[in-house]
């Protein structure tokens, strides 16, 4: 296939990349910048430009861009950028691939599990209704954009990704070395479910949809084992060999991030991925301590 991958740096997009072209695949990337030959196409989201002359032909788009939802503190200006990155260009790119005169079979738009908000134990699958909160807005209006490719006919998905662990960027990564320290512990009363999922599994998942042509709509990409904050934090202090005795307070979770922590440590998002089940799809790694020590090599 010819395939446009946005966000191709990111941490997603840099494993994307490199296992489609593996596969065969033509990858043309989406880029801000002066293009450096015919494999990538420019984009201005905050101008309203695309070159929509070069979009098309596509096989299919995996649109993952957007401002790093944990890149800086949530001050208002900042919460503004997270949301105009992903609304307005995925407005954007919709509109441009559903006025082609030869649009893609497939779109495949990144949206995270912040849809559904804090819901404690409740567990959640894609037909759950959506939550409260900021991350949960941001969600709903970035489904939403995707509208203009959807009425144009194009098989259109959104992937509620999970937090996905890689020992190369996310979550993961700004973990190991306070748990390294052994200074590691659970976040509040540890209670909060994490739905997490294995980037390799990501990229299966990807790989799964753009090649199932009776999935569509909202996907929950998260490992089939959702684990409570206490269960995450003590398996990885066992892959590390270390203790896990410190807890983080709420009240200094809050401290520390603002808003941020509310969100991305404190809410519980008990997420089941039922559609990738149904589908038959094979997760690697099922299992969370069999995933961190594939990753960590322990």
């Amino acid at each position: 296939m010819k395939v446009l991958v946005s966000g191709s740096t990111g941490l997603i997009g840099s494993a994307l990349v490199p296992f489609l072209m593996t596969g065969g695949h033509r990858v043309i990337t989406l880029v801000r910048r002066s293009p450096q030959g015919d494999g990538e196409v420019q984009w201005n989201p905050g101008a309203g430009a695309v070159d929509k002359k070069r979009l098309e032909g596509l096989d299919a788009v995996v649109h993952l861009a957007g401002e790093g939802i944990a890149a800086r503190r949530w001050i208002a200006a900042q919460k503004t950028r997270i949301s105009q990155s992903r609304v307005e260009g995925t407005n954007l790119l919709c509109g441009a691939l559903a006025g082609l005169q030869h649009p893609p079979q497939v779109l495949v738009c990144a949206s995270a599990i912040g849809y559904y908000g804090d819901r404690g134990d409740e567990e959640l699958d894609e037909t759950s209704p959506p939550g409260s909160g900021f991350l949960a807005e941001v969600c709903r209006d970035w489904e939403a954009a995707c509208e203009p490719a959807r009425g144009k006919g194009i098989r259109t998905l959104n992937l509620r990704f999970g937090v996905v662990l890689s020992r190369d960027g996310g979550a993961l990564q700004k973990m190991l070395f306070p748990f390294k320290l052994g200074v590691g512990g659970v976040v509040s009363n540890g209670r909060q479910f994490w739905s997490w999922i294995a980037l390799d599994d990501v990229i299966g998942v990807i790989q799964h949809v753009l090649n199932h042509e009776k999935i569509d709509g909202p996907v929950n990409v998260t490992a089939p084992k959702p684990a409570t904050n206490r269960e995450f934090t003590k398996t990885l202090g066992k892959v590390l060999r270390r203790p896990t005795v410190l807890p983080m307070p709420a009240f200094a979770a809050r401290l520390a991030l603002g808003e941020m922590a509310n969100d991305l440590l404190l809410a519980s998002t008990r997420v089941l991925p039922r559609r990738l089940q149904e589908t038959g799809y094979e997760f690697r790694f099922p299992e969370l301590e069999q995933a961190l020590r594939q990753m960590l090599g322990k």
